[in-house]
């Protein structure tokens, strides 16, 4: 399958720093689910925040080992394009959201050794998107978003199918070194541009997105 950038900015809670993210021509804008994150969002803000997006980027739904009625209600309300699934889902229950509500599925996973890649491999077929982010410490109470990297060599020359996405310790200053350590010219990033903790910085945004394609065109050959 052929590798194709996206920057993803996770996280998003106001216009102003969603309008950066836009502006600076993010493909995906992320929007949390998750009440013991600082960046959850309420349903109200989120479908206001996704009405403005829409057709500009794609919309993801953060959500950690929701409940059916969440994501009925996240569904109906946000209407997003892909269904961000970042606790312990299993592939099975992976594959029936995506048959129930007819949505893309993104399956975040937890990398720290050789093994966390080959448990991936039991997704395969059954989402849309694997995102692969830093193991969160022990006893850490968010699945990601903890401004953590991993060892990125990990990634080089992976191909499990569907398509990859980087998260997880990425910032401005090292978005470039991880798209030529992994050879991964999908990135994700939420804390890396933030000024305080759940607070984006727009300017942060700008750069980002500029220093990630910069990379990426080098990767790519583009």
């Amino acid at each position: 399958m052929p590798r194709r950038q996206i920057v993803k900015i996770c996280g998003l809670s106001t216009e102003a720093t969603l309008d950066a993210a836009l502006d600076a021509g993010a493909e995906m804008i992320g929007l949390v689910f998750f009440e013991k994150s600082p960046r959850h969002v309420s349903m109200e803000t989120a479908a206001a925040l996704a009405a403005r997006a829409r057709g500009r980027a794609e919309i993801v739904a953060l959500t950690v080992n929701a409940d059916d009625a969440l994501i009925k209600e996240i569904v109906q309300k946000v209407r997003p394009d892909w269904l961000q699934l970042h606790g312990g889902e299993s592939p099975g229950r992976c594959a029936a959201l995506r048959a129930a509500h007819g949505i893309r599925v993104m399956k975040a996973l937890g990398i720290s050794a050789p093994e966390d890649i080959k448990a991936a491999r039991a997704y395969v077929g059954h989402v849309d998107r694997l995102l692969f982010d830093a193991k969160p410490p022990k006893g850490a109470e968010l699945p990601g978003g903890n401004g953590l990297a991993f060892d990125w060599t990990l990634l080089k020359g992976l191909d499990l199918g569907p398509p990859l996405m980087l998260s997880g310790g990425l910032a401005v200053g090292t978005v470039a070194d991880a798209i030529r350590i992994s050879g991964i010219a999908a990135v994700d990033v939420s804390s890396g541009v933030e000024r305080a903790r759940g607070e984006k910085d727009p300017d942060l945004i700008r750069e980002f997105v500029a220093a990630a394609r910069s990379a990426a065109k080098e990767e790519l050959g583009a």
